[in-house]
């Protein structure tokens, strides 16, 4: 299997759609989610395109006695 254009533009739309690596390689088809993965770190894809979740706030300290 190689990595012509079309599928590395179905890669990057799924990618950003927030699908998952195991997902993305069904879809294409005879690649491994490790493949799809080292695809998407040597595009320069790693970091999503959507919001990451914000941590939880603090709790207040409690007041000194």
């Amino acid at each position: 299997m190689s990595w012509t254009d079309e599928r590395v533009e179905t890669l990057k739309r799924m990618w950003n759609e927030g699908q998952s690596a195991s997902q993305i390689a069904k879809e294409l088809g005879g690649v491994t989610r490790n493949a799809v993965i080292g695809k998407v770190h040597r595009l320069g894809l790693s970091n999503r395109t959507g919001v990451a979740p914000q941590p939880a706030p603090a709790a207040p300290a409690a007041p000194a006695a």
